[in-house]
Formats: structure tokens, C-alpha cells, sequence
């Protein structure tokens, strides 16, 4: 690793803890959404506690983050670089552990489809088509996720792809169903709210 990677790596970890969701929510007004609704600081919190607007900005942000760092890292480095698989772990991971809010994230939907979209675009395209499809059918943000980020992996098994894309994609959503643990006990208990509630 040369200087300039090492710094990439960390470029990409900083703006990746950037709390887009908590930033709208101050700026929208209404106050700290880590202490409303679901505490979460991600997109889907930022809907239920500031409404629809609020919610589309923060997923917006939330994704071009991880898309803007995963495309840097594939102009400067190349897509079939390893440095430009760990910038688009060090992305995903800078929203899970934000060194602003004392490593206390959000659980990386967002960020990370932003991210394998810019890097992977058929298989992104796919995750997010699977995730809008999953919301309007079952309503439940969770489950769209975990469906998203299961078909994700499982997609690049045919199609073509950086090089590290397969095992980066699965080690994210490894992370993506360990940060959703509580969700799918509720899931299993029946007791996960639906999208809007």
C-alpha cells in the first residue's frame, strides 16, 4: 500500500461517516432523529420521523456518498483494483461506525447500494430493483434490504465483474443482515413495522 491508497482508504471511511439522515433532520427541523422513531440515523428513519422529502434526500445523499467515493476510486485505481474493493468497504463501513458520532451508525442500505451500483451496475441495478419491488409488495424496509442484499451476491455468480466483487459484495451483506438482527427477530415475532408507520 502506497501513500496515495492509504489515503483513498481513508477519504473514502470519512465521507462514508458523514450523517447525511441526522444533517436533514436538523435541517428539516425536526431536531435529532437518533432519539425518534426507530433512533436509526438512516433514510428510513429520516421518512417516518421528517416524511417523504426529508427521506428521499437522505437516501439520495446517503447513496451518491458511496457512489461518488466507489467512482473516484474506479477512475484513480481502476475497477479490478483491490484498493477499489476496500474503498468500497471503507465507504460502507464509515456510515456503520462514524467517527462523528462516536462510531453509532446506520445499517448501510443506502450507502452500500450506491456504491456496488457505481462499481457493479448490473447486479446494483438489480439489488435496487429487487428493494423497490420488495417495498411496494411487502412494505416492510427490512425485508426489502435483506431480499436486496441476498440477490446481490447471488447475481454476480453469472454475470461479469471487478475482480474481489463477489467476495466484497458478500462480506456486505454478511454486515447488512448482522446490523439488521433485531429486525429479523421482529420479522420472525411478526412484529416489524411497515414503510410509513
Amino acid at each position: 500500500m502506497n501513500t496515495i491508497e492509504l489515503i483513498l482508504l481513508i477519504a473514502a471511511y470519512l465521507v462514508g461517516a458523514i450523517p447525511f439522515g441526522l444533517l436533514v433532520g436538523q435541517w428539516i427541523g425536526v431536531g435529532d432523529i437518533r432519539t425518534q422513531g426507530s433512533g436509526n440515523i438512516g433514510a428510513t428513519n429520516v421518512l417516518r420521523v421528517a416524511g417523504r422529502r426529508a427521506g428521499a434526500i437522505a437516501l439520495a445523499l446517503d447513496m451518491g456518498k458511496g457512489a461518488v467515493v466507489t467512482g473516484g476510486a474506479m477512475a484513480w485505481l481502476g475497477a479490478d483494483s483491490p484498493w477499489t474493493a476496500g474503498c468500497v468497504v471503507a465507504v460502507f463501513l464509515g456510515h456503520l461506525y462514524p467517527v462523528y458520532l462516536k462510531f453509532k451508525g446506520g445499517k448501510g442500505v443506502a450507502v452500500a447500494l450506491g456504491a456496488l451500483l457505481a462499481w457493479t451496475p448490473v447486479a446494483g441495478l438489480i439489488m435496487i430493483i429487487t428493494w423497490l419491488g420488495m417495498a411496494k409488495l411487502v412494505k416492510i424496509s427490512s425485508l426489502s434490504a435483506l431480499t436486496a442484499f441476498l440477490i446481490g451476491p447471488l447475481s454476480l455468480l453469472w454475470l461479469p465483474a471487478p475482480k474481489l466483487a463477489l467476495a466484497t459484495h458478500s462480506a456486505i451483506a454478511l454486515l447488512v443482515f448482522w446490523r439488521h438482527r433485531a429486525n429479523i427477530q421482529r420479522l420472525i415475532q411478526g412484529k416489524e413495522p411497515v414503510i410509513g408507520r
